[in-house]
């Protein structure tokens, strides 16, 4: 393989000519703001770049810095959150943004140790504002960096257990010269070039280093899943006038905090029409109306919909207009509200 310098010169020539066009990114011989870089980067996890950037743009829209962000009310960012998923996510950037905003005058801390210390930045996210919102030397490692490191040095330990040694290995390329660059360098070439299927290798500015160049689709290796368990539960949509009865979740667990309809329990035996009917959140003419299929990180989820006009409409509900009411929830109750509105 050749040196280090050899591969960080050819990898940087190559983001200088083809580096991604982004909307938190900063202009050539700029450095980014902090606040982006964070926000940018809560949103991307677990989630793609072009299902992200809609949702940054509308942020930075209507709260262009942190303490905006931090004085804006917990439902209407829950609200601008729903349907990016992972909602203990959106719960951890109002915590983090009054974190900064009330108890450090504003401004980020420029160092990985001091962002650490903020709700919801975890190590790769507190490197990744190091390097790419301060210039500092710092070792950022998301899923497209362990790929391209994975077949760079042909890691035979399959993922997750690799991931130590795949860190280890990406830290011997990152060094104090253009921190920020090469992060985003070795992000951009894991998603455009290093892809997880049919990787572009002649296009690819490292292939004469890449000991995975013969078979590149094996690497990373990977361990065996688990299969996903199955959860069963019922929704409610309770209608009056053009408006559907919403409730707001508790403020911790799945989908903490947001609007949705009402459920009952998500359980692993199915429910029966007697049960979903006994649980109903009020006495009503409540009709079966189809079912709703839906997949979460850890588990998948079948619900019954069960439907009811309301004679009056109930005061512990929020009513929502039913063309709004799909955009203001999670993507697992909009489902459940097509064709309504």
């Amino acid at each position: 393989m050749p040196p280090v310098a050899k591969i960080r010169a050819q990898l940087l020539t190559w983001y200088d000519a083809n580096a991604r066009v982004l909307p938190w990114r900063a202009r050539a011989g700029e450095r980014a703001d902090p606040y982006r870089v964070w926000l940018s980067e809560i949103m991307l996890q677990q989630t793609t770049v072009a299902h992200a950037t809609p949702y940054f743009l509308a942020f930075t829209h209507r709260w262009p810095t942190v303490t905006d962000l931090a004085a804006a009310d917990d439902g209407d960012v829950m609200a601008a959150w729903a349907g990016l998923g992972y909602y203990a996510r959106a719960r951890n950037l109002l915590a983090c943004a009054r974190t900064v905003a009330r108890e450090l005058g504003g401004v980020f801390p420029p160092t990985e140790e001091g962002l650490r210390r903020l709700p919801g930045v975890g190590p790769y996210t507190a490197a990744a504002i190091a390097a790419i919102g301060f210039g500092k030397a710092a070792n950022v490692v998301d899923s497209n960096v362990e790929r391209v490191v994975a077949r760079l040095f042909a890691v035979e330990t399959p993922l997750p257990a690799a991931k130590t040694e795949l860190a280890r290995l990406a830290a011997t390329l990152a060094t104090a010269e253009r921190p920020g660059d090469w992060a985003q360098a070795m992000m951009d070439l894991g998603a455009t070039v290093c892809r997880p299927g049919a990787p572009l290798c002649e296009r690819c500015p490292l292939s004469d280093a890449c000991l995975a160049r013969p078979a590149p689709e094996g690497f990373p290796r990977k361990a065996a899943k688990a299969p996903r368990p199955h959860r069963y539960g019922v929704i409610y949509r309770l209608t009056h006038a053009g408006s559907v009865g919403l409730v707001r979740r508790p403020p911790k667990g799945l989908l903490g905090g947001m609007l949705g309809l009402p459920t009952t329990e998500w359980r692993a035996a199915p429910w029966t029409a007697a049960e979903a009917l006994a649980e109903a959140p009020l006495a009503g003419d409540w009709r079966a109306a189809g079912s709703v299929e839906h997949v979460f990180t850890h588990f998948s989820l079948s619900l019954m919909i069960f439907e009811a006009p309301a004679g009056a409409r109930a005061e512990w509900l929020t009513w929502t207009p039913l063309p709004q009411a799909a955009a203001q929830t999670p993507s697992v109750f909009a489902k459940a509200l097509r064709g309504l509105a």
